[in-house]
C-alpha cells in the first residue's frame, strides 16, 4: 500500500513560515519547507486539513494561527458533518481544521490525529484511475464527485475533489495559475499527476522542516 511520508510546502520566506508553522499547529516531519520563487495567483489546487477529536482542539489551533498572522476565509463554526473552519497561512496555503464532533468530550489538546492533503482536480475519476495505476487503494469513492484513499503506513491522507468543489469549500475562487507550490513525498516513486502535482522520493533518515533544493510543481 502506497504512503505518503511528507508534503513539502514552497514559500517565498522559509524562515517565516517555519515560525509560523511552529507556533500555529507544532507539526512535525510530515510538514516540510523549501524556498521558492516561483510564481503562483490565485488558488493554488490543493487544501491541507487537520483532522482532530473535539471542537475545543479546532478553536485551538485555528485560534494560534490567526494570532501567528494566517488569514480566516471561514471561521470555524457548526454544520451538519461536525465543526471546523478554513484559513489561510501567510504563505498563501489553504488550511482547514475539522472535527467531526459536535461537542467536547475530554480535556482540549492539541492533538492532531491525521492530516489530509485533497487536492482539487479537473477530472476525479481519471486522476483516481491515474493514482490507482500506482498502486494507492481507495478507502471511500462518491462517484466521479470524492475519492478519499488509504493512508498506509504514512502520516499523511490523500483525497480528491473537483478543483471548483475544493475552492468552494474553501471559500475561495477557483481560478489560478503558475506553481501549485507544492510536492508530494511517497513511495509510490517520482511523477506529475494529470493536474501537475508533483510526487518525489522519499528522504532516507529523519525529515527536516526546511527542506534543501527547489522543485517547481505547475500546473
Amino acid at each position: 500500500m502506497v504512503s505518503i511520508d511528507s508534503v513539502t510546502l514552497e514559500v517565498a520566506d522559509s524562515a517565516a513560515a517555519d515560525r509560523f508553522y511552529t507556533t500555529a499547529f507544532g507539526l512535525g516531519p510530515q510538514l516540510r519547507l523549501r524556498a521558492s520563487a516561483e510564481p503562483t495567483v490565485g488558488f493554488r489546487g490543493f487544501i491541507l486539513s487537520l483532522v482532530v477529536s473535539q471542537p475545543g482542539t479546532v478553536n485551538s489551533l485555528f485560534g494560534s494561527a490567526l494570532d501567528a498572522g494566517a488569514t480566516a476565509l471561514k471561521p470555524a463554526a457548526k454544520s451538519f458533518w461536525g465543526y471546523g473552519g478554513v484559513l489561510q497561512a501567510p504563505d498563501g496555503t489553504i488550511w482547514k481544521v475539522a472535527t467531526s464532533a459536535k461537542r467536547d468530550t475530554g480535556p482540549v489538546t492539541r492533538q492532531v490525529d491525521q492530516v489530509v492533503l485533497l487536492l482539487g482536480v479537473s477530472d476525479v475519476a481519471a486522476t483516481k484511475r491515474f493514482y490507482l495505476e500506482r498502486g494507492l487503494t481507495v478507502a471511500k469513492s462518491f462517484g466521479r464527485k470524492y475519492v478519499e484513499f488509504a493512508a498506509g503506513t504514512g502520516p499523511v491522507k490523500l483525497a480528491l475533489y473537483g478543483r471548483r468543489a475544493a475552492a468552494k469549500d474553501a471559500g475561495v475562487a477557483p481560478e489560478g495559475s503558475g506553481s501549485h507550490r507544492l510536492a508530494i513525498a511517497g513511495d509510490a516513486g517520482c511523477f506529475t499527476d494529470p493536474d501537475g502535482f508533483v510526487w518525489e522520493a522519499i528522504d532516507g533518515g529523519s525529515t527536516p522542516r526546511t527542506a534543501p533544493a527547489a522543485h517547481p510543481a505547475h500546473r
